[in-house]
């Protein structure tokens, strides 16, 4: 690929984007169809597998929502029992909420698909460019989680 201004760039990875995302997303297509959980909530529960037990207002910051939005989407976590709500015993305004056994499978088995279409398309590239793709997503990780983290002070 030739030389292309950052406008050019800019539209190409607008084109690129919701494709890759649908196809990843494809991955949890059977949970997601039998309707059991919806994209937001397997954000929250990848994001309880890595913390644990999180606070209600730090999943609330985490997802850019409401508490009282927070408090609909985990409703319906604890209903289908997914998570369990955890009250601190000194002060129960605090509440943590925590996955499941049957959340922390539900989120094994969406990350090992993941993971296998994963293997299959980045089998087929070299593995210098899986290490430069790595090497730039990792960047803008950093540079997302810098952004939003000066967002969060401001």
């Amino acid at each position: 690929m030739s030389q292309i201004s950052l406008s050019q760039f800019a539209d190409k990875m607008g084109e690129i984007m919701p494709i890759m995302m649908k196809e990843f997303t494809r991955c949890m297509a059977v949970e997601l169809h039998k309707g059991r959980v919806t994209l937001p909530q397997i954000m929250i529960l990848h994001f309880l597998e890595i913390e644990q037990e999180v606070k209600m207002k730090d999943l609330a910051r985490f997802m850019g929502v409401t508490m009282a939005a927070m408090t609909g989407i985990i409703d319906r976590l604890v209903k289908s029992g997914h998570c369990t709500r955890i009250y601190d015993s000194q002060d129960r305004r605090i509440i943590k909420i925590k996955l499941t056994a049957k959340g922390d499978n539900l989120i094994k088995k969406i990350n090992e698909g993941k993971r296998q279409m994963i293997i299959k398309i980045f089998g087929k590239i070299s593995a210098i460019d899986r290490e430069d793709y790595l090497r730039i997503l990792l960047q803008i990780k950093e540079i997302l989680l810098k952004e939003n983290s000066n967002l969060a002070q401001s």
